[in-house]
């Protein structure tokens, strides 16, 4: 038997600003079938927030249990390297991408190996959604590239969801608008989506509205048609068939959205929110009933439509102009800043639940010394 200090980063569930540091003893049996990996690097985004928002309503506390009460762990995305395995096709020293919780270590039990990866067949993740529980082989990764890991780590998690969020958008045929609202437009989720409807539909007009803070920002992204500031909100086109996509999750922005387009709206689309993060209430709005967009249903749907490896290779080659397009910085739409250690990732925890970060940085933790 084996042991090993796990230091972990845990997470107040009733207060998701609020973190500690703690450092657990694990032990683990050379020949059961387990792998030991060592978390790298992870991205920390406003989105994490939004999982540990969901965390009891979608199981996403679920993932990495702590054995604490009222702490959980929240599941980040990142690069790990295997420390120990003993499972044949995974070799000690090898790089994986996917989701973790912020954690120096996770012992995993691999299962349905192949060259492109593994999926955790921990007992605890087997009623889980399986989209969180697939890991990418970085060898063999088509997504994959060193010396962008830290767009990679940032960007790839939140395109999954701009990616099929476009695709049910377009799937859909805009539910009949001609243009598209979308809140809380500087976020990285909001600008990947439009810039995949863009791509998708040139004919949808994209107009986002943002703080009057990050006006400019969205403005130079170059992504939307039109950007408007939420005290300015009422400057929109009102006679306009719209599809609204709610990224704030903002009640009285939304009794906003229903009054001014009245009849106009023909769909409500509510994609999660890191500062709201309740499940959404009939507010008796006029107009069409909000709908909480999942990706991993959108993923299900394209998976019978096109199969597995159709499906991978379309979104490959999206995520991979995406993330080519955000790192040649022209135009700068981020600048990565590099944190390093538990206490870096529990200020950066706290500011993003704050909603105090820059939409133009990317914040990575360095988590391996």
């Amino acid at each position: 038997m084996t042991q090993i200090a796990i230091n972990r980063l845990l997470t107040n569930k009733p207060s998701l600003g609020e973190t500690k540091a703690d450092i657990v003893e694990a032990s683990y049996s050379l020949a059961d079938g387990d792998i030991v990996l060592r978390i790298n690097h992870i991205a920390v985004t406003t989105n994490n927030i939004t999982y540990a928002g969901f965390g009891d309503a979608m199981n996403y506390w679920q993932f990495f249990p702590t054995h604490t009460d009222g702490w959980g762990h929240m599941p980040v995305w990142g690069f790990a390297d295997v420390e120990y395995s003993q499972t044949p096709g995974i070799e000690i020293g090898e790089r994986f991408f996917g989701y973790f919780p912020i954690a120096s270590h996770l012992i995993m039990r691999p299962e349905r190996v192949s060259g492109r990866g593994f999926y955790d067949g921990a007992a605890h993740r087997r009623e889980l959604t399986s989209a969180y529980n697939q890991y990418a082989r970085c060898a063999t990764d088509p997504g994959y590239s060193p010396k962008l890991e830290h767009y990679q780590s940032l960007l790839r998690p939140l395109y999954i969801t701009s990616y099929m969020l476009s695709d049910f958008l377009m799937d859909n045929g805009v539910f009949g608008a001609r243009q598209v609202v979308m809140s809380s437009a500087s976020s990285k989720t909001a600008y990947g989506t439009a810039y995949s409807l863009k791509l998708g539909d040139p004919a949808v007009r994209l107009v986002a509205l943002t703080s009057s803070a990050n006006v400019d920002f969205v403005k130079n992204l170059g992504c939307y048609d039109e950007v408007f500031s939420y005290d300015a909100m009422s400057d929109m086109r009102s006679d306009v068939q719209t599809t609204y996509v709610d990224f704030s999750g903002n009640e009285a922005l939304r009794v906003n959205i229903h009054t001014h387009f009245g009849e106009y709206l023909a769909y409500d689309c509510f994609a999660g929110s890191a500062q709201n993060t309740d499940f959404l209430r009939d507010l008796g709005l006029p107009g069409p009933k909000p709908e909480f967009f999942f990706a991993p249903v959108q993923i299900r749907k394209r998976n019978k439509d096109y199969g597995g490896a159709e499906l991978t290779r379309r979104f490959s080659l999206a995520q991979n102009a995406f993330i080519a397009h955000i790192a040649s910085g022209n135009p700068s739409w981020m600048r990565i800043e590099e944190h390093r250690g538990f206490a870096d990732a529990a200020k950066l925890v706290t500011a993003l639940h704050a909603g105090r970060c820059d939409p133009a940085i990317g914040n990575v933790i360095i988590l391996k010394s």
